[in-house]
C-alpha cells in the first residue's frame, strides 16, 4: 500500500499536460550554411533570434522542418523553418497545418522582401503572393492567402542586377543593423498578430 509520501512524490513528479497547438509560425528561407546570412533566409533568422529570446532550440525535425513549441502571448505556437527549398515552403505548412488543424489565420509567415527598404517591416493580415515563390507556393498548398505576414524589407537589386543573385546574396555591413533591428521588431509584431491584434501591429509597425 502507498504512503501519502509515495502519492506526494507522485503528483510532484507528474508532467502538466501541455497547452494544444493552435497558432503556426513559419520562418522561410533555404537550409544550408550557405544561405545561412542571405537576403532569402530573413524568416530564418526571425526564427533564430525568437528561439534565443524564448530561449528554446528549434531543432526537432517535423513537417519537413525544423521545430519547437513555445508560448507567445499565452497561446502554444508550433514555429518552424521549413527543411525543403523556399518554393515548396508550403508543403510542409500545409502538412503541419493538417496535423494540428490550424486554419490560415491563424498561421504566420515570416520572409523577405524586395520591395522594401532593408530595416523596413510590413505587416499584413493576407494577400498575394507578390513575386514571392514562397508565398505563391504556400496558396496553393493552403488554398487560400488569409493567412497573416510579417515582411522584411531587404532592399531590390540595382539597374541590370539579377534578381536570384540578389536575394541569395549577404547583407553589406551598412545595412546589417538596420535589419537586425527589423527582426527584433518583427518579433514584436508577432505577438501581437498572435494575440489577435494585428490592426495594432500594423499601426505601429508599418512605417
Amino acid at each position: 500500500m502507498s504512503s501519502i509520501f509515495d502519492l506526494f512524490k507522485q503528483i510532484e513528479t507528474e508532467k502538466p499536460i501541455p497547452k494544444p497547438i493552435t497558432h503556426i509560425v513559419a520562418g522561410l528561407g533555404n537550409p544550408g550554411s550557405e544561405y545561412t546570412f542571405t537576403r532569402h533566409n530573413c524568416g530564418f533568422l526571425t526564427v533564430d533570434y525568437i528561439s534565443q529570446k524564448l530561449n528554446i532550440k528549434v531543432n526537432r525535425a517535423r513537417f519537413s522542418s525544423l521545430t519547437a513549441e513555445a508560448d507567445i502571448s499565452d497561446r502554444r505556437v508550433l514555429i518552424m523553418k521549413p527543411q525543403i527549398y523556399m518554393n515548396k515552403s508550403g508543403e510542409a505548412i500545409r502538412e503541419a497545418a493538417d496535423f494540428y488543424k490550424i486554419a490560415p489565420e491563424n498561421i504566420t509567415v515570416i520572409f523577405d522582401d524586395v520591395s522594401l527598404a532593408p530595416g523596413r517591416l510590413r505587416i499584413k493580415r493576407k494577400g498575394s503572393a507578390g513575386g514571392h515563390n514562397g508565398i505563391k507556393n504556400i496558396i496553393e498548398q493552403l488554398q487560400s492567402d488569409n493567412f497573416p505576414r510579417i515582411k522584411l524589407g531587404v532592399g531590390s537589386p540595382p539597374s541590370g542586377g539579377e534578381m536570384v543573385n540578389w536575394v541569395l546574396g549577404g547583407f553589406p555591413e551598412e545595412d546589417k543593423e538596420a535589419v537586425f533591428q527589423a527582426i527584433g521588431r518583427a518579433y514584436e509584431a508577432l505577438k501581437l498578430i498572435v494575440s489577435d491584434k494585428i490592426e495594432d501591429a500594423m499601426c505601429e509597425y508599418n512605417r
